[in-house]
């Protein structure tokens, strides 16, 4: 059994916090770039090009790629062999988040209650998404995610009967619906069978995955492949004014579901799909 202090979950939450809102993962960063590239109209290559310098000017200045700092999600992989001392795993948690905010002088979007509306004045609650796993380490991802594309985010409870077809048409629907509403150039999370909830969070967890990954099962990732062109065929292009990338990838998690249920659901992300993570 391997102690763990809670302290040192604080540490890295707070840490985690700063680099995943001043930075992109290296992934996000390259496929944005690459875009740039390709994009075959000149006003969306160079709306492209000023998110890229954008980036840029992130990185030298150290502050956040995006004013929108996000509400937080931390994904957490808890080997079952730690044993946490000194503290209690969510406190330690919102307290990482707590420091974070503050020392890293990140914007505070969080309210206390959804119709009262007071901001709790230090970006928490985060939410807390944890697993179990083996081992005796603690993996920890950080995913601050802004509200313009969490708005677009939609979930339907299909019928079996409309198979694939039902489950396109509803990504394309939401794409099309959101326009330029996300920021894009959007990352987008299909959640695919499970649930209610866990359809919601399968999209979600989606976008923790590499930009240029495909789904370990070829089905999927032919699916991928073809959302993501018919996605682009659209023309809402960067920011909305129209070309050829409206978004840089799309993501599929399938999960088991009731013979009875098709659950679908679209988590779209702008293109600063944030997060980092760090294994104690």
């Amino acid at each position: 059994m391997r102690r763990l202090d809670a302290s040192e979950i604080t540490g890295c939450v707070a840490r985690l916090c700063m680099e995943a809102n001043r930075r992109l993962p290296a992934d996000a960063e390259a496929a944005l770039r690459a875009a740039a590239e390709r994009e075959s109209w000149p006003g969306a290559r160079g709306v492209l090009a000023d998110l890229a310098r954008n980036l840029d000017a992130a990185r030298e200045t150290g502050l956040p790629v995006c004013q929108d700092t996000g509400l937080v999600t931390v994904f957490a992989e808890i080997g079952q062999d730690v044993h946490i001392a000194g503290g209690g795993f969510e406190d330690a948690v919102q307290e990482g988040v707590r420091r974070g905010y503050a020392e890293g002088w990140l914007r505070k979007s969080v309210v206390a209650d959804p119709l009262r509306r007071v901001n709790t004045g230090d970006n928490t609650p985060a939410a807390i998404a944890a697993r179990i796993v083996p081992g005796e380490r603690v993996k920890i991802t950080v995913s601050p995610k802004g509200a313009g594309s969490e708005n677009m985010c939609r979930v339907k409870m299909l019928t079996p009967a409309q198979g694939e077809e039902g489950v396109r048409g509803f990504v394309l629907d939401t794409v099309r619906e959101a326009g330029g509403n996300p920021c894009p150039p959007i990352v987008i999370g299909v959640g695919i069978g499970g649930g209610f909830d866990s359809v919601a969070a399968l999209a979600r967890r989606a976008l923790l995955r590499p930009l240029d990954s495909a789904n370990p099962d070829a089905y999927y990732a032919g699916m991928e492949r073809g959302l993501l062109a018919e996605i682009n065929a659209l023309g809402i292009g960067p920011q909305g004014f129209g070309g050829d990338t409206t978004a840089l990838a799309v993501l599929i998690e399938a999960a088991p579901t009731h013979i009875a249920m098709l659950p679908a659901a679209v988590c779209i992300c702008c293109h600063a799909d944030r997060h980092a993570e760090e294994v104690l």
